[in-house]
């Protein structure tokens, strides 16, 4: 938890580049997506991904799919303390071997500000990489109040259209997220949250700017390596 507090201090949830800023990010040409996929039966080994594509064409650029041991045991809201670190190797080794191609914003398969402590992955990752973060998760964290009751169902079904949203706010009275009907063809939502060096609105915008169908397609080309490589 101190480790948490400490590193949250430096969290920032405002846009900090210029691309961020333009209704069309332009500017924008590399966004990468990063996910971590265990092993079926086998919680002490994974798949750590990382995808670049390009933007806003949404091409493949370079893809990392390394498995690796996982020695922290999981313990309820500090998944990132067993998933981050492999995840900041694997921006590592391609801050080494292809600079160039470096993300300009990451993708995160999973929350940012939506946790218990206002620090998830998205948080994590993004303050140890100095990366700019967005969490997209596709299950309601219930955190601060929130549950996925029947209101909060009537709300998603309110969403008819690609790119309709609502905020998630918590008993608390901060607005932890956005919920965001990312795709026409699926009623699902994605849950949108800050991570580090971005606003919630422009995480949303970027979410759908990404999005051919309901997972934007950095963390979805994460998957189709994941799973490939297991």
């Amino acid at each position: 938890r101190r480790e948490q507090a400490r590193l949250k201090a430096s969290v920032v949830e405002e846009d900090t580049e210029e691309w961020q800023k333009d209704p069309h990010f332009s500017g924008l040409q590399r966004v990468g997506g990063v996910d971590l996929s265990y092993i079926k039966g086998d919680e002490s080994r994974a798949c750590a991904s990382l995808v670049v594509l390009s933007f806003p064409a949404l091409e493949v650029l370079y893809q990392d799919c390394c498995m690796v041991a996982v020695t922290a045991p999981y313990v309820a809201g500090f998944l990132a303390f067993r998933e981050v670190p492999v995840l900041v190797e694997a921006v590592q080794r391609l801050q080494q071997k292809e600079p160039q191609l470096q993300p300009q914003v990451l993708l995160v398969d999973g929350n940012g500000l939506l946790h218990p402590r206002g620090f998830g992955t998205a948080c994590h990752l993004g303050v140890l990489t100095d990366l700019p973060c967005v969490g997209v998760a596709k299950n309601l964290l219930h955190v601060d109040g929130l549950v996925r009751d029947e209101l909060h169902r009537e709300q998603v079904r309110s969403l008819q259209r690609s790119g309709e949203t609502f905020p998630l706010t918590g008993t608390s009275g901060k607005v932890l997220g956005m919920v965001l009907r990312s795709y026409n063809n699926s009623s699902k939502p994605l849950y949108v949250s800050v991570g580090h060096r971005v606003s919630l609105g422009t995480a949303v915008r970027l979410v759908r700017a990404c999005c051919r169908f309901r997972v934007p397609e950095p963390i979805r080309q994460v998957w189709h390596r994941t799973w490939g490589r297991q």
